[in-house]
């Protein structure tokens, strides 16, 4: 088996391929081992809490593997990019795991029973494939006229640094909300736009309404002094008029700024460079059996944020984790390897989730 990129997908789904007794497998990444998490944001913390549950029987939200729990290990709460970015690295440290970094794949074909994994030098090759890429390094920036003379939030090293004092952003959901807090904290004038209103969203779905961290930094005294809100409002342009943007809405309203607009709309996501080898659903995510594997190349499948079933959205890493054991199952049983014994484990731990009737925001409501 070769994992393709060494995240939290990648670290956690070579894991559980240990934990079902498959032996002969990489994983490899581009740059280093959580490398993605690493380059986010200075002051960027995760929105989901650590807590160390597992010895009462629940798993911590942000651990990627049984009996681990970051919250342990590194005495936070909620971690930054780069705190977590070590903790993967630890992870791979002492499961041992087979890791090739600065290993960038530029083609993924299958001949026969084989894929070929070409490098720059040399072609891997492996029965199984497991394409756990991620998507912070895809961000989606080609949305509107003119947003390329916008600045992706995943491009910004430190908000602390940025120069100027009026903002805006366009996006109005967690990179969004956290680009706000930061720059408000800081005594900035902030404007923030949405196509929709996830402040204002009732749902208890966190892939569509804002997490219960963002709305406490929401109430912060400097959010409330510094920061206007936009809902429903869809931006239709950006132009640099004699050195200063022109934000206009798509009911013509344009609002200026003498500082380049902020883009927080979210991540296109690596599985558009393996397109060609899964079937597309009509939401444009590849369509996948119940095994996360591709309806028309067998022996590749997919880990991460990109998993969609049905109208189930694994976006984040509690929610896509529970699916590594299904993929490890998977591989280990075609490979005529024993997984009663792991699949009753990972079970046991919410890492093995087979049945998605109960998925999703009606299950969280009731």
């Amino acid at each position: 088996v070769i994992v393709v990129g060494a995240g939290a997908a990648g670290v956690g789904v070579s894991i559980s391929l240990m934990h079902a007794g498959v032996e002969d497998f990489l994983l490899v990444d581009r740059d280093t081992i959580g490398s993605s998490f690493a380059s986010w944001p200075e002051e960027t913390r995760f929105i989901t809490p650590s807590f160390p549950s597992n010895s009462i029987g629940m798993l911590d939200l942000n651990s990627i593997a049984i009996g681990v729990s970051p919250a342990f290990n590194m005495r936070v709460e909620h971690p930054t990019g780069k705190q977590y970015a070590a903790h993967l690295q630890g992870l791979a440290d002492y499961f041992e795991l087979p890791v090739g970094e600065g290993l960038e794949i530029k083609s993924i074909e299958k001949s026969g029973d084989i894929f070929n994994l070409k490098v720059d030098d040399k072609t891997l090759q492996a029965k199984n494939v497991i394409w756990a890429a991620g998507e912070y390094q895809h961000p989606s920036i080609n949305i509107f006229d003119g947003s390329e003379l916008c600045r992706h939030t995943s491009t910004v090293p430190k908000y602390g640094d940025l120069e100027g004092d009026d903002f805006i952003i366009i996006g109005g959901y967690e990179s969004g909300i956290d680009g706000a807090y930061h720059l408000a904290k800081n005594n900035k004038k902030v404007r923030v736009f949405d196509i929709n209103c996830p402040w204002g969203e009732a749902s208890s779905d966190p892939s569509i309404a804002l997490s219960t961290f963002s709305f406490e930094r929401m109430r912060h005294p400097s959010f409330d002094e510094n920061v206007e809100l936009f809902a429903e409002a869809m931006i239709s342009s950006v132009t640099l008029v004699d050195g200063t943007y022109e934000v206009t809405t798509q009911d013509n309203v344009i609002h200026r700024s003498k500082v380049q607009p902020l883009l927080a709309s979210g991540f296109e996501g690596s599985h558009k460079f393996v397109s060609h080898l899964f079937e597309k659903r009509d939401d444009g995510f590849p369509l996948l059996s119940e095994r996360d594997e591709s309806t028309i190349i067998p022996g590749m499948y997919l880990c991460g944020p990109s998993v969609r079933h049905d109208n189930h959205d694994f976006c984040f890493i509690y929610k896509y984790r529970q699916r590594f054991g299904i993929v490890a199952q998977s591989i280990a049983s075609s490979l005529d390897i024993d997984t009663d014994d792991f699949v009753d484990g990972y079970r046991g731990w919410g890492m093995y989730l087979d049945d998605l009737s109960c998925c999703g925001q009606e299950c969280l409501t009731c």
